[in-house]
């Protein structure tokens, strides 16, 4: 498959005038490359487990649209064929109509085509084998290296959808669970994702884990990653549904039965989440949470008092925080 890919150079601040207009014209998807730094409402809300630290911003940015092209080199943009020409005087004329009351900058256009773009495999160059203390945590594609091979290893394919474990809250949750897990434990996972941290516990002997998880996604997933880590069916369970507030998930996930709960979400979730999920932990029970920027620290704290927990740990990497509470018993 081709793609042409029209890029245009601009301003930050354009930035979304002009994707906005741009849509209305038919291009839609747009790629945005800035140096903009990330603010801490961003970075929480995306989440993400590969960002590095870029240059400081220059106020430039550059828009970059895909028009694919057919089998016969014909262009298609929703599905009405078309040409490089009436796209490229499409796009002219709507920067210059914005540049009589908006800052555009440059506003070039330049057009280059690309063939076969991997969208769902791309993201893969940046996942490699990490560790988090003595646990390897790899993807399928890399080989455990002959000096790693008494590590404890664990093979995370996350796909498009889901954290590799990269992530800073990620790795807070691990070294938490490392501390409280037990042969007897019984763990409940909100916001499942890959899987990784119930694979991870029951690697470190819990005895059952239960995950939940808003995206269907997420089972075929958890199912990948419990085959490829030679995790019984039996021994990890998965549930779609908001335990929030669907009662039905609440009662198939059960009552007072959990020895950890562990949610690394966001904090905005982990307000709602906390007074729900202490009816699902066992008297003495463990909540480990995280997904929390620092600024939200005390928002989740207060959250946590309030719903009748016992903070016992707070931790932090980087910009981030878990924070781990008891149950009364």
């Amino acid at each position: 498959m081709k793609w042409k890919k029209f890029k245009i150079k601009t301003t930050t601040e354009a930035e979304d005038i002009i994707i906005s207009t741009l849509y209305d014209i038919g291009l839609e998807g747009a790629q945005i490359e800035d140096k903009v730094p990330l603010t801490a409402l961003e970075k929480e809300q995306m989440f993400v487990d590969i960002l590095p630290e870029g240059p400081a911003d220059d106020g430039i940015a550059y828009l970059s649209f895909f028009v694919e092209e057919d089998e016969d080199g014909q262009l298609v943009m929703n599905g009405i064929p078309t040409d490089e020409e009436a796209i490229l005087a499409s796009v002219k004329e709507e920067l210059d109509a914005l540049r009589v009351f908006c800052d555009i900058g440059e506003g070039s256009i330049t057009i280059d085509e690309t063939e076969d773009i991997d969208w769902i495999n791309n993201w893969k160059q940046y996942f490699k084998q990490f560790y988090v203390d003595d646990i390897l945590i790899i993807p399928s594609w890399e080989e455990v290296k002959e000096e790693d091979k008494d590590k404890m290893i664990i093979h995370i394919d996350p796909g498009t959808a889901f954290g590799t474990g990269m992530h800073e809250t990620t790795q807070l949750c691990i070294r938490q669970l490392r501390k409280y897990v037990t042969s007897e434990t019984q763990l409940l996972d909100v916001g499942t994702g890959s899987g990784i941290l119930s694979i991870i516990a029951l690697k470190m002997g819990a005895k059952h884990a239960v995950g939940t998880d808003l995206d269907p996604c997420a089972v075929p997933a958890v199912e990948e990653n419990k085959e490829v880590n030679g995790i019984d069916a039996e021994d990890f369970e998965m549930m779609i549904g908001n335990i929030i507030d669907d009662k039905e998930v609440q009662d198939r996930v059960g009552y007072e039965k959990y020895d950890i709960v562990v949610a690394n979400i966001l904090a905005d979730v982990l307000v709602p989440l906390t007074p729900v999920i202490v009816n699902q932990m066992k008297p003495g029970g463990i909540y480990i949470t995280s997904g929390i920027i620092d600024e939200k620290e005390e928002t989740v704290t207060e959250a946590v008092k309030a719903a009748g927990l016992e903070i016992i740990e707070v931790t932090y990497q980087g910009e981030w925080v878990s924070v781990t509470a008891r149950k009364q018993v």
